[in-house]
């Protein structure tokens, strides 16, 4: 049974410049690599045996307050964007360009919470280049004595609206109509330096959409990207400032 008519033809166009796109055939914007796996920082979904989820439960807080904390933003192994690449491999990769993270917004702001002693950014320095669970990071952050870990990512995907599937090439300027979708959302874990134990998780997230007419280079493209990730960046660095105060409850009670 063949389809015609003027409800077919926005999404054969849509198509057809997803594959002009992709043979080279006009300019386009190559999006960037995906967030990390947070299941590899003892965030899993996954159903876990009896015993597994004992050894999850027998864990404890030993953080003492006031605290140290420090940082590392997690992507994939590999990930690259046009201003940040990846450095190690294995499960995945961390970044330690501060592209979208404007003046370093999370050392400014939670460094002025109660019961915290200073913000401290892991460098690779301190990190081997294989990188498979949260022991390498926990390890790096003993090394400078943070008695937590905070761990982020940054999951970006841009959508064409009448096409489902996650664009990984942009092609430019070529269609009037057509919206893309920018969507970031980051998610943050809190752990013990320690042991691991969990103390809180956080996500937030910003949508964007964007005519494709209006992306005439890759630049263009690009700051959108950054100004999405920026954006759902800030909303979670405020989230995690409002958990505080539920975790320290929670530690002074131990």
């Amino acid at each position: 049974m063949s389809v015609s008519g003027p409800a077919y033809f926005p999404r054969c166009l849509a198509v057809g410049i997803l594959a002009l796109g992709l043979t080279g055939c006009a300019a386009s914007y190559a999006t960037p690599g995906r967030a990390a796996d947070m299941r590899v920082f003892g965030l899993s979904r996954d159903q876990q045996s009896d015993a597994s989820i004992v050894k999850v439960l027998d864990k404890q807080p030993l953080a003492k307050l006031p605290t140290a904390i420090a940082v590392v933003r997690v992507q994939e192994s590999g990930y690259k964007s046009t201003t940040e690449e990846g450095w190690g491999h294995g499960a995945y990769s961390i970044v330690n360009t501060r592209d979208v993270e404007s003046n370093d917004e999370l050392a400014r702001t939670m460094s002025k919470l109660p019961l915290v002693s200073g913000i401290a950014p892991l460098s690779r320095l301190l990190l081997p280049q294989e990188l498979n669970s949260d022991m390498e990071l926990r390890q790096a952050a003993a090394a400078l004595h943070a008695d937590m870990l905070l761990v982020y990512t940054l999951d970006t995907t841009f959508n064409v609206e009448d096409v489902a599937a996650p664009l990984t090439v942009v092609t430019l300027g070529l269609s009037p109509n057509q919206v893309v979708h920018v969507t970031c959302t980051a998610s943050a874990a809190l752990v013990d330096t320690r042991n691991g134990y969990v103390y809180g998780v956080s996500e937030a997230t910003d949508r964007q959409n964007q005519l494709a007419s209006g992306w005439t280079s890759p630049a263009a493209v690009d700051q959108t990207r950054r100004r999405v990730e920026s954006t759902a960046y800030a909303k979670l660095v405020a989230n995690l400032c409002d958990l505080w105060p539920q975790i320290t409850k929670n530690l002074s009670k131990q």
